[in-house]
C-alpha cells in the first residue's frame, strides 16, 4: 500500500481550510498506528484513536510537527516538516497520520511504513524525505 492523501483534504485545500505557513499557520500533529488497515482515501477525514499505537515514550494523539517550509519548484508545490523523534520509546508502528489540530483534527495524509517499525527503549524517529519537487512528503503538481 502507498501513502494516502484523503479526499477530504484535497477538497479542504480548495476551501482554504489548511494553512501551512511557517510563521502563522495551523498546527499539525503526527500520530502512530499499528496498522494502515481502516484508512482509505474516501473514508479518512479526521484523527482517530482506532488502532493507534501505544507504548513507553509515546502519548496518545502523537506529537506536534514543525513545519519548516512551503515551496514551489519545477511547477510542483510542496511542504516540509522537521523530523520527529519519540525519545526513549518502546513502540511498534506501521503507519502514521498527519492531521491539523487547528482545524478540528482534520486528516492531511496517512503514511504507510510498509511494515512494522519498532524501537525498544530507544528513539523512534519519523524521518521526512528531502524537501523537493520529487521527494517531499506532500506535493501538488
Amino acid at each position: 500500500m502507498a501513502n494516502i492523501v484523503p479526499d477530504s483534504f484535497k477538497q479542504e485545500l480548495f476551501l482554504g481550510t489548511h494553512n501551512f505557513s511557517t510563521s502563522a499557520g495551523d498546527t499539525f500533529q503526527l500520530a502512530l498506528y499499528t496498522t494502515v488497515t481502516g484508512f482509505t482515501a474516501a473514508g479518512t477525514t479526521v484523527y482517530t484513536t482506532s488502532n493507534e499505537a501505544s507504548g513507553t515514550g509515546y502519548t496518545a494523539a502523537g506529537a506536534a510537527l514543525t513545519n519548516t517550509s512551503v515551496s514551489v519548484a519545477d511547477n510542483v508545490a510542496f511542504v516540509d516538516f522537521s523530523d520527529l523523534t519519540f525519545q526513549t520509546a518502546t513502540i511498534t508502528a506501521s503507519a502514521a497520520l498527519i492531521y491539523n489540530t487547528s482545524q478540528s483534527n482534520k486528516a492531511v495524509v496517512v503514511l504507510d511504513f510498509g511494515g512494522d517499525k519498532t524501537s525498544t527503549n530507544g528513539d523512534f524517529t519519523i524521518q521526512f524525505p528531502d524537501a523537493n519537487s520529487t521527494s517531499a512528503i506532500l506535493r501538488i503538481s
